[in-house]
């Protein structure tokens, strides 16, 4: 496994897993070496000439360099905006753990790390029978945690951080993701945060009126520079 590469998850849905991950790849191609972007399952894509796209999916492929083929960044594509079991389910799409692999695979070979973005929070399933904690332990993955600035999130972070160890995976890191800009006191949020949650944390990201700001979001990857194996 490369050194760097991780999987990315959240306290919730909508906390910003992708901008987070696009500002990963840009961080960790700064500190030297290629960085693509992989987003194994995605709902709620749309419909184009290309085939079904999703707007997460394309963020990390063009945050990517070099930069994938879209089956590759995105093996499973659904439809319906829904959780992913019941988006499949209604598709009769089978998520096999093998393709997904697969594609991994494929996206290791052209490049020195990959960002792996999971759906929801830690605890949301793939499938009926595939929880995410089973893709990264195929993979054998870090976890990197994104945590939304919102009312409620220290109580979130730690619960999922918890769950990750508990689960027996090494959690590299977090990042703090300003999704609310009305937040009350959000730098005492993140400040409780750095003191409770048991593992750095790789940066904050402010709210962004514009994704092109992304490339100059200033995020610490060298906890990730490490060793980099799932301990499940």
């Amino acid at each position: 496994m490369q050194t760097g590469s991780v999987f990315v998850t959240g306290t919730d849905t909508g906390i910003g897993k992708s901008v987070a991950s696009a500002a990963l790849l840009h961080a960790l191609r700064r500190a030297g070496g290629t960085a693509v972007g992989m987003k194994p399952v995605a709902s709620g894509c749309e419909a184009t000439p290309l085939g079904p796209r999703n707007e997460d999916a394309l963020l990390l492929q063009a945050a990517s360099d070099p930069r994938p083929d879209y089956a590759s960044v995105n093996p499973y594509a659904l439809t319906a905006p829904l959780a992913p079991e019941l988006a499949a389910a209604d598709e009769g799409v089978h998520l096999d753990l093998a393709v997904i692999a697969g594609a991994f695979a494929t996206l290791a070979r052209s490049a020195d790390r990959v960002v792996v973005e999971g759906v929801g929070g830690w605890a949301a399933p793939l499938s009926a029978s595939l929880d995410q904690a089973d893709l990264v332990r195929a993979l054998e993955l870090p976890v990197v945690l994104v945590v939304g600035l919102r009312l409620g999130c220290i109580n979130h972070a730690r619960l999922t951080a918890r769950a990750i160890l508990s689960d027996g995976f090494h959690l590299a890191g977090w990042i703090a993701n300003g999704i609310d800009p009305t937040m009350a006191r959000a730098d005492d949020n993140v400040r409780i945060l750095r003191e409770r949650l048991p593992v750095p944390c790789l940066g904050r990201i402010a709210w962004l009126r514009d994704l092109d700001e992304l490339p100059s979001t200033r995020l610490d990857v060298s906890p990730l520079l490490g060793p980099a194996t799932a301990r499940g």
